[in-house]
Protein backbone atom coordinates (compact mmCIF):
# COMPACT_ATOMS: atom_id res chain seq x y z
CA UNK A 1 0.00 0.00 0.00
CA UNK A 2 1.63 3.21 -1.19
CA UNK A 3 1.86 6.54 0.57
CA UNK A 4 0.35 9.84 -0.45
CA UNK A 5 3.74 10.98 -1.66
CA UNK A 6 4.03 7.92 -3.94
CA UNK A 7 0.61 8.61 -5.39
CA UNK A 8 1.45 12.26 -6.12
CA UNK A 9 4.74 11.25 -7.75
CA UNK A 10 2.84 8.87 -10.03
CA UNK A 11 0.44 11.66 -10.95
CA UNK A 12 3.36 14.03 -11.61
CA UNK A 13 4.89 11.58 -14.08
CA UNK A 14 1.67 11.66 -16.12
CA UNK A 15 1.83 15.42 -16.55
CA UNK A 16 3.31 16.99 -19.67
CA UNK A 17 4.96 20.39 -19.10
CA UNK A 18 5.56 20.77 -22.86
CA UNK A 19 1.87 20.26 -23.64
CA UNK A 20 0.92 22.73 -20.90
CA UNK A 21 3.30 25.37 -22.26
CA UNK A 22 1.90 24.87 -25.76
CA UNK A 23 -1.70 25.20 -24.55
CA UNK A 24 -0.90 28.31 -22.48
CA UNK A 25 1.27 29.98 -25.10
CA UNK A 26 2.17 33.66 -24.76
CA UNK A 27 4.09 35.72 -27.27
CA UNK A 28 4.43 38.98 -29.15
CA UNK A 29 2.10 40.44 -31.76
CA UNK A 30 4.66 39.56 -34.45
CA UNK A 31 4.60 35.92 -33.37
CA UNK A 32 0.81 35.97 -33.45
CA UNK A 33 0.89 37.16 -37.06
CA UNK A 34 3.02 34.12 -37.89
CA UNK A 35 0.40 31.90 -36.21
CA UNK A 36 -2.38 33.53 -38.25
CA UNK A 37 -0.36 33.12 -41.43
CA UNK A 38 0.03 29.39 -40.73
CA UNK A 39 -3.52 28.86 -39.43
CA UNK A 40 -5.92 31.63 -40.53
CA UNK A 41 -8.87 29.97 -38.77
CA UNK A 42 -7.70 31.25 -35.38
CA UNK A 43 -9.35 34.55 -36.43
CA UNK A 44 -12.84 33.07 -36.96
CA UNK A 45 -15.93 34.81 -35.64
CA UNK A 46 -18.01 33.25 -32.86
CA UNK A 47 -20.56 31.81 -35.30
CA UNK A 48 -17.87 30.43 -37.60
CA UNK A 49 -16.23 28.74 -34.65
CA UNK A 50 -19.56 27.36 -33.42
CA UNK A 51 -20.53 25.98 -36.83
CA UNK A 52 -17.10 24.41 -37.41
CA UNK A 53 -17.26 22.82 -33.96
CA UNK A 54 -20.57 21.10 -34.77
CA UNK A 55 -19.44 19.97 -38.21
CA UNK A 56 -16.16 18.57 -36.85
CA UNK A 57 -18.17 15.68 -35.36
CA UNK A 58 -19.63 14.74 -38.75
CA UNK A 59 -23.14 13.89 -39.98
CA UNK A 60 -25.14 10.85 -41.08
CA UNK A 61 -28.39 10.45 -43.07
CA UNK A 62 -31.67 9.55 -41.39
CA UNK A 63 -32.75 6.12 -42.58
CA UNK A 64 -36.03 6.04 -44.45
CA UNK A 65 -36.28 9.82 -44.72
CA UNK A 66 -37.92 11.04 -47.91
CA UNK A 67 -36.77 14.62 -47.29
CA UNK A 68 -33.06 13.68 -47.11
CA UNK A 69 -32.84 14.64 -43.44
CA UNK A 70 -29.46 14.41 -41.75
CA UNK A 71 -28.38 14.06 -38.15
CA UNK A 72 -25.45 15.89 -36.61
CA UNK A 73 -23.32 13.53 -34.51
CA UNK A 74 -22.55 16.39 -32.14
CA UNK A 75 -26.11 16.27 -30.77
CA UNK A 76 -25.68 12.57 -29.94
CA UNK A 77 -23.25 13.74 -27.21
CA UNK A 78 -20.45 11.29 -28.11
CA UNK A 79 -18.06 12.92 -25.61
CA UNK A 80 -20.25 11.84 -22.68
CA UNK A 81 -21.42 8.46 -24.01
CA UNK A 82 -24.75 9.93 -25.05
CA UNK A 83 -25.73 11.19 -21.59
CA UNK A 84 -27.28 14.36 -23.04
CA UNK A 85 -28.06 12.92 -26.49
CA UNK A 86 -31.06 14.50 -28.19
CA UNK A 87 -33.48 11.99 -29.69
CA UNK A 88 -35.75 13.14 -32.49
CA UNK A 89 -35.98 16.87 -33.24
CA UNK A 90 -34.09 16.15 -36.47
CA UNK A 91 -35.68 18.94 -38.47
CA UNK A 92 -35.43 21.62 -35.71
CA UNK A 93 -31.76 20.75 -35.19
CA UNK A 94 -31.15 21.09 -38.93
CA UNK A 95 -32.81 24.51 -38.83
CA UNK A 96 -30.65 25.60 -35.88
CA UNK A 97 -27.44 24.52 -37.61
CA UNK A 98 -28.57 26.26 -40.80
CA UNK A 99 -28.92 29.48 -38.79
CA UNK A 100 -25.37 29.00 -37.50
CA UNK A 101 -24.16 28.36 -41.06
CA UNK A 102 -25.90 31.49 -42.35
CA UNK A 103 -24.35 33.55 -39.55
CA UNK A 104 -20.93 32.00 -40.23
CA UNK A 105 -21.23 33.09 -43.87
CA UNK A 106 -22.27 36.59 -42.70
CA UNK A 107 -25.66 36.59 -44.39
CA UNK A 108 -27.15 38.84 -41.69
CA UNK A 109 -28.31 36.31 -39.08
CA UNK A 110 -25.14 36.95 -37.06
CA UNK A 111 -26.76 40.21 -35.92
CA UNK A 112 -29.82 38.49 -34.47
CA UNK A 113 -30.61 36.88 -31.14
CA UNK A 114 -31.56 33.21 -31.50
CA UNK A 115 -34.53 32.25 -29.33
CA UNK A 116 -35.29 28.57 -28.65
CA UNK A 117 -39.06 28.32 -28.23
CA UNK A 118 -40.95 25.18 -27.32
CA UNK A 119 -42.89 23.31 -24.63
CA UNK A 120 -41.39 21.96 -21.42
CA UNK A 121 -39.16 18.96 -22.07
CA UNK A 122 -38.33 19.82 -25.68
CA UNK A 123 -34.55 19.88 -25.04
CA UNK A 124 -34.05 23.65 -25.19
CA UNK A 125 -31.76 23.71 -22.15
CA UNK A 126 -30.04 20.51 -23.27
CA UNK A 127 -29.21 22.04 -26.66
CA UNK A 128 -27.74 25.12 -24.97
CA UNK A 129 -25.79 22.94 -22.54
CA UNK A 130 -24.36 20.83 -25.38
CA UNK A 131 -23.28 23.93 -27.30
CA UNK A 132 -21.58 25.46 -24.26
CA UNK A 133 -19.74 22.26 -23.36
CA UNK A 134 -18.80 21.65 -26.98
CA UNK A 135 -17.28 25.11 -27.38
CA UNK A 136 -15.31 24.73 -24.16
CA UNK A 137 -13.81 21.44 -25.37
CA UNK A 138 -13.22 22.81 -28.88
CA UNK A 139 -10.99 25.65 -27.66
CA UNK A 140 -8.68 23.09 -26.03
CA UNK A 141 -8.07 21.48 -29.43
CA UNK A 142 -5.48 22.80 -31.87
CA UNK A 143 -8.14 23.37 -34.54
CA UNK A 144 -10.23 25.41 -32.08
CA UNK A 145 -7.50 27.57 -30.56
CA UNK A 146 -8.41 31.19 -29.85
CA UNK A 147 -6.24 34.13 -28.79
CA UNK A 148 -6.54 37.44 -26.98
CA UNK A 149 -4.16 40.21 -25.96
CA UNK A 150 -2.99 42.30 -23.04
CA UNK A 151 -1.02 45.47 -22.34
CA UNK A 152 2.39 45.53 -20.66
CA UNK A 153 2.32 47.79 -17.61
CA UNK A 154 5.21 49.78 -16.12
CA UNK A 155 5.24 47.60 -13.00
CA UNK A 156 5.79 44.46 -15.11
CA UNK A 157 2.21 43.20 -14.92
CA UNK A 158 -0.09 42.63 -17.89
CA UNK A 159 -3.53 44.25 -18.18
CA UNK A 160 -5.52 41.71 -20.21
CA UNK A 161 -8.28 42.92 -22.47
CA UNK A 162 -11.49 42.52 -20.42
CA UNK A 163 -13.52 41.57 -23.51
CA UNK A 164 -10.93 39.05 -24.78
CA UNK A 165 -10.78 40.83 -28.13
CA UNK A 166 -9.01 39.55 -31.24
CA UNK A 167 -5.44 40.94 -31.42
CA UNK A 168 -5.94 41.86 -35.10
CA UNK A 169 -8.54 44.43 -34.02
CA UNK A 170 -5.63 46.53 -32.75
CA UNK A 171 -4.69 47.32 -36.36
CA UNK A 172 -6.14 50.71 -37.43
CA UNK A 173 -9.00 50.62 -39.95
CA UNK A 174 -6.96 52.21 -42.74
CA UNK A 175 -4.27 49.53 -42.49
CA UNK A 176 -6.44 46.44 -42.21
CA UNK A 177 -6.83 45.87 -45.95
CA UNK A 178 -3.05 45.75 -46.42
CA UNK A 179 -2.64 43.31 -43.52
CA UNK A 180 -5.43 41.05 -44.80
CA UNK A 181 -3.89 41.08 -48.28
CA UNK A 182 -0.59 39.90 -46.80
CA UNK A 183 -2.22 37.24 -44.62
CA UNK A 184 -4.33 35.95 -47.54
CA UNK A 185 -1.46 36.10 -50.00
CA UNK A 186 -1.59 33.24 -52.50
CA UNK A 187 -5.28 32.44 -51.88
CA UNK A 188 -7.98 32.87 -54.52
CA UNK A 189 -10.46 35.45 -53.23
CA UNK A 190 -13.38 33.42 -54.67
CA UNK A 191 -12.14 30.04 -53.42
CA UNK A 192 -14.49 29.09 -50.58
CA UNK A 193 -12.49 25.97 -49.67
CA UNK A 194 -9.83 28.11 -47.97
CA UNK A 195 -10.53 30.41 -45.04
CA UNK A 196 -9.77 34.06 -45.71
CA UNK A 197 -8.83 36.41 -42.89
CA UNK A 198 -11.13 39.40 -42.38
CA UNK A 199 -10.74 41.98 -39.63
CA UNK A 200 -14.02 43.26 -38.23
CA UNK A 201 -15.05 44.92 -35.00
CA UNK A 202 -13.24 47.27 -32.66
CA UNK A 203 -11.32 46.91 -29.43
CA UNK A 204 -13.15 47.67 -26.19
CA UNK A 205 -13.12 51.20 -24.68
CA UNK A 206 -10.43 50.28 -22.13
CA UNK A 207 -8.03 48.95 -24.78
CA UNK A 208 -8.84 51.91 -27.03
CA UNK A 209 -7.88 54.26 -24.19
CA UNK A 210 -4.57 52.44 -23.69
CA UNK A 211 -3.92 52.38 -27.43
CA UNK A 212 -4.43 56.15 -27.77
CA UNK A 213 -2.29 56.80 -24.69
CA UNK A 214 0.62 54.84 -26.15
CA UNK A 215 0.05 56.22 -29.65
CA UNK A 216 0.79 59.73 -28.37
CA UNK A 217 4.05 58.54 -26.82
CA UNK A 218 4.99 56.83 -30.10
CA UNK A 219 4.36 60.00 -32.16
CA UNK A 220 1.55 58.33 -34.08
CA UNK A 221 3.46 55.17 -35.07
CA UNK A 222 0.94 52.44 -34.28
CA UNK A 223 3.44 49.67 -35.05
CA UNK A 224 5.48 50.80 -32.03
CA UNK A 225 2.37 50.57 -29.86
CA UNK A 226 2.22 46.86 -30.69
CA UNK A 227 5.54 46.37 -28.89
CA UNK A 228 3.57 46.76 -25.64
CA UNK A 229 1.19 43.95 -26.64
CA UNK A 230 1.31 40.41 -25.27
CA UNK A 231 -0.80 37.79 -27.04
CA UNK A 232 -1.93 34.61 -25.32
CA UNK A 233 -4.07 31.59 -26.04
CA UNK A 234 -7.10 31.23 -23.81
CA UNK A 235 -9.99 28.83 -23.35
CA UNK A 236 -13.73 29.32 -23.15
CA UNK A 237 -15.20 28.69 -19.71
CA UNK A 238 -18.77 29.15 -18.59
CA UNK A 239 -17.70 28.90 -14.95
CA UNK A 240 -15.16 31.72 -15.34
CA UNK A 241 -17.41 33.71 -17.71
CA UNK A 242 -14.79 33.63 -20.45
CA UNK A 243 -16.21 33.38 -23.96
CA UNK A 244 -19.50 32.00 -22.62
CA UNK A 245 -21.91 33.94 -20.46
CA UNK A 246 -24.95 32.61 -18.60
CA UNK A 247 -27.80 34.89 -17.66
CA UNK A 248 -30.16 33.42 -15.07
CA UNK A 249 -33.77 34.71 -15.03
CA UNK A 250 -34.91 36.21 -11.74
CA UNK A 251 -37.84 38.12 -10.33
CA UNK A 252 -38.38 41.27 -12.42
CA UNK A 253 -37.88 43.51 -9.36
CA UNK A 254 -34.53 41.89 -8.54
CA UNK A 255 -33.23 41.52 -12.09
CA UNK A 256 -30.09 43.57 -12.71
CA UNK A 257 -29.44 44.50 -16.35
CA UNK A 258 -25.79 45.26 -15.57
CA UNK A 259 -25.16 41.50 -15.70
CA UNK A 260 -25.45 41.96 -19.45
CA UNK A 261 -24.25 45.52 -19.98
CA UNK A 262 -21.54 45.98 -17.35
CA UNK A 263 -21.53 48.71 -14.73
CA UNK A 264 -19.56 51.66 -13.38
CA UNK A 265 -17.04 50.84 -10.66
CA UNK A 266 -17.65 53.68 -8.21
CA UNK A 267 -14.53 52.85 -6.22
CA UNK A 268 -12.39 53.53 -9.29
CA UNK A 269 -14.13 56.85 -10.02
CA UNK A 270 -12.32 58.28 -7.00
CA UNK A 271 -9.06 57.02 -8.49
CA UNK A 272 -9.55 58.20 -12.07
CA UNK A 273 -11.78 61.22 -11.44
CA UNK A 274 -14.52 60.61 -14.01
CA UNK A 275 -17.21 58.03 -14.59
CA UNK A 276 -16.64 58.38 -18.35
CA UNK A 277 -13.09 57.04 -17.96
CA UNK A 278 -13.17 53.47 -19.38
CA UNK A 279 -10.83 52.33 -16.61
CA UNK A 280 -13.66 53.00 -14.13
CA UNK A 281 -16.03 50.54 -15.84
CA UNK A 282 -16.59 46.88 -15.01
CA UNK A 283 -16.85 45.05 -18.32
Amino acid sequence: MGTGRTFLEQMSQRQSPDAYRQEHWQGSFEEYLDIVKANPKVTRTAYQRLYDMIMSYGTYPVEGSKDHLIRYKFFDDPDNNGRDAIFGLTRPLMEIVNVFKSAALKYGTERRVLLLHGPVGSSKSTIARLLKRGLQRYTYKDEGSVYTFGWKQEDGTIQWDPMHGDPLQLVPEENRADLCAWLNEGLDAEDETHFHVEITGEICPLSRYMFQERLEKADGDWTKVLNDIVVKRFFFSEQDRVGIGTFQPKDEKNQDSTELTGDINYRKIAEYGSESDPRAFNF
